[in-house]
């Protein structure tokens, strides 16, 4: 049975594996595990996942393979006679203690470490095209072949500050806070995607908790050479006012990259750069971009990294901390850093019992920033395509 046509319209950019979502009023009696979803132009079903929201319309999501600027693609939403099982081309699932791991189609990914023996969680390996890490190796590798061996506190990709409420949340020195995994409320798996929202305290050294997390990690099937992730921080003054102090020390989301990405200058070498064109350090480190790319050569060829900052996030564009290397930080707060003047400060109080979130877009992916298209696929985040849901 046919339920309704939906409409995307590509807008003023060009789309490639762009996930998109829409909401839908469906009757409860219509069976969500039956939806299917039909490109109208090529008849070839599209994997869709859908599920109930709070206000009882039905969520969707499902990824445009490819769209042309200015043009229009048509899905059929149907509810077929059987379920079609079990699907779960995104799938997260234990690997043992603190430790889930993200396959996409049967590929791994990446795995979250969250276990009591984390100081912080964090994203490691994170496999690119071909297997390949794009993440450094050592400390947890600890004899990692050619791995720099300078900043333990750099693991994979992770949150953390330097000064909440005055509580070094950032480095592993003495003295320094933690970040407690208490629960995940949600874990899914799906055809399309896969993810869980964590519930963390953010803690000093004595373990007396100052604030509270909700983190959200969206994995998305797209092929591997560009895998997708959004990836959301809430913080909560849960527990009274917190002060989000000025330094460079801190990235709510950061990287550290494998050591054949970083950076030395030479045009074959690694490199990073950002939205608005600037390149390494010298260019690009403290200064504001709406997103930053770190790439460089492997073994199996150029792959690299991009962290995109959503226009809605508090002080977009963000600062960089983003160093030759190899640390990326989206940094909002380090301001008398970056500029060199001490009277020039960042600090964010976030009042008792009162949020604050942030929103990024994770690109993995192969060859350079330009061939990765990364600014159309920031568009694909930040202007989205246009739903439209025809009746009959």
């Amino acid at each position: 049975m046919e339920l309704a046509t939906l409409w995307v319209e590509a807008g003023w950019h060009r789309r490639q594996w762009c996930p998109v979502t829409t909401r839908i009023a469906l009757d409860a009696e219509v069976d969500l595990g039956r939806l299917a979803l039909v490109d109208a132009g090529s008849g070839a079903d599209a994997p869709v996942q859908a599920w109930r929201e709070t206000d009882g319309s039905v969520g969707l999501v499902w990824t445009v393979e490819a769209l042309e600027r200015h043009q229009k693609a048509a899905y059929r939403l149907l509810e077929r006679s059987e379920a079609a099982g079990d699907q779960r081309a995104v799938e997260l699932v234990e690997a043992g203690p603190g430790a889930l791991q993200v396959e996409i189609d049967g590929e791994h990914f990446t795995t979250y470490h969250y276990g009591e023996d984390v100081v912080r969680p964090y994203l490691y390996p994170v496999l690119a095209e071909g297997g390949v890490g794009i993440t450094r190796d050592w400390p947890m590798v600890p004899d990692a072949p050619g791995d720099t061996r300078d900043h333990p506190h750099h693991k994979g990709i992770y949150t953390a500050h330097g000064s909440v409420n005055g509580v070094d949340n950032w480095s592993e020195e003495p003295g320094h806070g933690r970040q407690i995994h208490r629960a995940f409320t949600r874990l899914f798996s799906g055809p399309v995607a896969g993810g869980f929202t964590e519930e963390l305290d953010w803690v000093d050294a004595q373990g007396t908790p100052n604030m509270t997390e909700t983190r959200r990690l969206t994995f998305y099937r797209t092929p591997t050479g560009l895998r997708l992730v959004d990836y959301a921080v809430t913080l909560h003054a849960s527990l009274g006012q917190v002060t989000l102090g000025d330094t460079k020390e801190g990235g709510l989301i950061s990287v550290r990259v494998a050591t054949c990405l970083d950076a030395t200058g030479e045009p074959e070498d690694g490199r990073f750069v950002n939205s608005v064109g600037s390149v390494l350090e010298d260019e690009a480190w403290g200064k504001r971009a709406s997103w930053c790319d770190y790439a460089g050569p492997t073994a199996a060829g150029w792959r690299g990294i991009c962290f995109m900052d959503h226009m809605e996030n508090p002080r977009y564009p963000t600062y960089w901390h983003v160093r030759n290397y190899g640390l990326m930080t989206a940094n909002c707060f380090g301001l008398h850093d970056f500029t060199g003047d001490t009277a020039q400060r960042a600090d964010l109080v976030v009042p008792a019992g009162q949020s604050l979130g942030w929103r990024w877009r994770v690109a993995v992916h192969t060859g350079d920033a330009d061939a990765a298209s990364l600014s159309e696929r920031y568009q694909d985040f930040v202007h989205p395509p246009q739903i439209s849901v025809q009746r009959g």
